[in-house]
């Protein structure tokens, strides 16, 4: 079984990504906790964006912009929440390159997901979470507080769909307001 250590880092660490504090301001999290290699965080990263509900033609360009992302070894950072996220998350999980996974909740007690162990061993895979032991399960509060997590940590964004008005609709309004370059709803 795949066994990890916590790691806690605060804005005087090595790896803090700069970026975090400078787009969130006073809203930063005073402490990130990491589970697998936090080197990972220099990397250029592309956010992966998809409401929960979406048409068919999104899955499609979603997966194929996972393939793509994966062959082309883009790191990739998301939530990995949504069913077209998750779809994305297995199609990532074939390739070589790295994956920021960020859920809505702690981290500390979490296990390595079983399809990720692989990836986790191979030094590919960090679990990334801004929330304190506290918060065990997923809200609507905290998947908002994650997207913006996620959005700001992005050097890029790519956004398969967005639900009109939905959670997923106001992330890409954090991206514009910090000068993200994303695709919205299109290949990449």
């Amino acid at each position: 079984m795949t066994e990890a250590r916590l790691t806690m880092l605060n804005a005087s660490d090595a790896n803090w990504p700069a970026q975090l504090s400078k787009r969130l301001g006073a809203a930063t999290p005073a402490l990130l906790r990491a589970l697998g290699p936090v080197t990972l965080l220099k990397a250029r990263k592309t956010a992966l964006f998809c409401s929960a509900r979406s048409p068919g033609t999104a899955i499609l360009r979603a997966h194929d912009a996972a393939r793509r992302m994966r062959d082309e070894g883009v790191t990739v950072i998301s939530g990995f929440h949504s069913p077209i996220e998750k779809e994305c998350l297995q199609i990532l999980l074939r390739g070589q390159q790295p994956i920021i996974v960020c859920p809505a909740r702690a981290i500390e007690a979490m296990r390595i997901p079983t399809e990720c162990r692989a990836a986790f061993d191979a030094g590919r895979v960090l679990l990334l979470s801004p929330f304190a032991r506290v918060l065990k399960r997923i809200t609507k509060d905290s998947a908002a507080r994650r997207n913006e997590f996620v959005a700001a940590l992005a050097d890029k964004a790519y956004v398969a769909h967005a639900a009109p008005g939905g959670q997923t609709a106001r992330t890409i309004e954090l991206l514009r307001g910090w000068g993200v370059p994303s695709v919205v709803g299109t290949d990449l």
